[in-house]
């Protein structure tokens, strides 16, 4: 049975944090409706962009840049 989409963010989600400028990974939706994951960037970083994959386990990734995330 493939693993949920949730599965594969708590896996990979620790690695995903430790690349430069990374504040957030979470799960979303495309404009079709399809599962993804949502990795956020506090800045447009093209090297750490180049790292990240396409696709986790068949789950598509997809970046946002949404600025530095703020404790409250």
């Amino acid at each position: 049975m493939p693993a949920s989409i949730r599965d594969v963010k708590a896996q990979h989600q620790g690695r995903l944090l430790a690349l430069p400028g990374v504040v957030s990974v979470g799960l979303g939706r495309s404009p079709e409706g399809e599962a993804e994951i949502v990795v956020c960037l506090d800045r447009r970083r093209p090297r750490t962009m180049a790292r990240l994959p396409q696709t986790l386990a068949g789950y598509p990734v997809r970046v946002e840049v949404i600025g530095q995330v703020k404790t409250q």
